[in-house]
């Protein structure tokens, strides 16, 4: 069986303090790439085997562009995002639906509630019901069927890892991490996600993040022009009071959260981080990710800590602040 790193291979990343009490903390594996791609820092063991999860979709954006999908500005954005299912989110999805001539009952993700707390509240107070345009990956989801009705493929079976959609994602993901993937899971959102190392998923999203719009390669103007579509919208990404909504808007850094504590980020000069917490925690992740950024010398330290103090990070005691997660460098 194909599994990821063990306990003892893993490194503090970060910790929770109560009242001055360390009251827990979080292991994981993290890899720094230079803006060259060069490694500058290793902790734990980035080169175990990981899932990736929504950290993938990047990759899969791509291959979307790659076979014709007419996806730009917010579309694009809304394709390569984990979105928090406000109404505006929902508004871009079903634009992609209905550029493919499709209803929501096309879309193979299960049906959610929003996880946007506001929007939430307002569909339960008008009786409403989960819906698979309010999942996290819907605009994913959306994007692969307008793909597939581009590509004049069958939409029916679009998740099923031997459509030529996946297969398409399949050999680009291997193209930009440099290696065969090493086994095929189901994805919460049931797509198909690739098993790959934390440190080819850093070299995968560091070549996305560093691509520009003119280059002569198609592939990098397609990156180039997907990674200015979310730092042009960086609502479209995840959604209000977001971890990565806010690193974006506030230090124009390209940032993916993923499930199971997988994140990635790629700041202005091209120094790219990947970050995988081993007991699957995610509320710890943003804050290595610009830890690291800032001790790479890629982001200015009081930008950092202003941007923090915007993050979901204080532990509560009492109804106040009596602690908080941090990193643990």
């Amino acid at each position: 069986m194909s599994q990821t790193f063990a306990a003892t291979a893993a490194a503090e990343l970060a910790v929770v303090e109560r009242s001055g009490f360390v009251e827990s903390r979080h292991v994981g594996s993290a890899i720094v790439l230079a803006p060259d791609g060069e490694v500058a820092r290793e902790y734990g063991d980035p080169g175990a085997l990981i899932l990736p999860r929504s950290c993938m979709k990047p990759i899969q954006a791509l291959t979307c562009l790659a076979v014709g999908a007419p996806l730009e500005g917010e579309r694009l954005a809304l394709a390569t995002a984990s979105h928090s299912g406000t109404d505006r989110h929902v508004g871009v999805v079903r634009d992609i639906l209905a550029a493919a001539e499709l209803t929501e009952d096309a879309l193979a993700c299960p049906p959610a509630w929003p996880s946007d707390a506001a929007t939430r509240h307002e569909l339960v107070r008008d009786h409403g019901e989960p819906a698979r345009v309010r999942m996290n990956c819907s605009g994913k989801h959306a994007a692969m069927l307008l793909a597939c009705r581009t590509a004049g493929w069958d939409t029916e079976g679009y998740l099923d890892p031997s459509h030529p959609l996946q297969v398409q994602v399949r050999e680009l993901a291997e193209r930009l991490t440099g290696a065969k993937v090493a086994a095929t899971a189901v994805d919460g959102c049931g797509a198909p996600v690739f098993a790959m190392t934390l440190s080819g998923l850093a070299k995968a999203i560091h070549r996305i993040g560093t691509s520009s719009v003119s280059s002569p390669f198609a592939l990098h103007r397609n990156a180039g022009t997907l990674v200015e579509a979310v730092r042009a919208a960086p609502w479209t990404i995840a959604g209000p009071g977001q971890p990565d909504t806010i690193v974006i808007e506030r230090l124009g850094v390209f940032s993916k959260g993923g499930a199971e504590g997988v994140h990635v980020m790629v700041a202005p000069d091209g120094t790219t981080v990947a970050v995988k917490m081993l007991d699957g925690a995610s509320r710890a992740t943003a804050a290595v990710g610009l830890r690291l950024l800032e001790l790479a010398g890629a982001l200015d330290a009081a930008d950092v800590a202003d941007t923090m103090s915007q993050l979901p990070l204080a532990v509560t005691g009492g109804g106040r602040d009596v602690g908080a997660i941090r990193p643990a460098f």
